[in-house]
């Protein structure tokens, strides 16, 4: 990545969010002079790799122009370290050792529920539905997508948030298979799976007459 914009995102990391006027501070901090345009200019950059969220207005308690203030994504916020991944492997193994599997199926498919709940998908009509729904599980790492088929419509995620994370039930596959149907308000058929070799997770939603 471009050192400027790789600059930006450790910023915005540790300051949770900031304008383009923090943002030019910091940076003359480290590189020396930088205007508020080549600033902006690598914002779009950002912007367009889904890397930072569109420029949101900052309240001001004094008479001045107004500000906008950036954050990360949640797709940039992984390109950091963190432990997620090791606590979500460790508790997933602790729930499989202490519980049966219907017991842990039960959590999993809470989790689904209140994921699907906080997603507040519109009843409408399924292609309508399907953009809400891409939108939802984009935002949470799927990257996602739709196309109309012959027999209905293919729902595709060619990314697993979850790889990497050692799961030999296919519990994990289960709770996403939870999320979609109750995301789409209906159950599809699952035709692929990266699991098991695919390139992508693909579910067919079928035409309902």
């Amino acid at each position: 990545m471009q050192e400027t914009r790789r600059h930006i995102l450790d910023i915005l990391r540790q300051r949770g969010q900031a304008t383009v006027g923090d943002i030019v501070d910091d940076l003359q901090k480290r590189r020396g002079s930088l205007t508020a345009v080549t600033v902006r200019h690598h914002l779009m950059r950002l912007q367009e790799q889904d890397l930072i969220t569109s420029p949101e207005l900052r309240r001001r308690s004094s008479p001045g122009r107004p500000q906008y203030i950036y954050a990360l994504t949640e797709k940039a916020k992984a390109l950091f370290p963190n432990n997620y991944q090791r606590l979500a492997a460790g508790l997933l193994s602790q729930l499989q050792k202490q519980l049966p599997p219907e017991g842990v199926n039960v959590i999993l498919e809470g989790v689904a529920d209140s994921m699907a709940f906080e997603a507040l998908i519109p009843d409408a009509p399924i292609a309508d539905r399907l953009d809400v729904v891409v939108e939802y599980l984009n935002k949470n790492g799927y990257e996602a997508s739709w196309e109309r088929e012959t027999d209905g419509y293919l729902l595709v995620t060619s990314n697993c948030p979850y790889h990497g994370l050692h799961d030999a039930a296919g519990t994990l596959c289960q709770m996403d298979m939870r999320l979609v149907s109750t995301l789409l308000g209906i159950v599809p058929r699952r035709i692929s799976r990266i699991t098991e070799g695919d390139a992508a997770c693909s579910y067919l939603i079928p035409i309902v007459t």
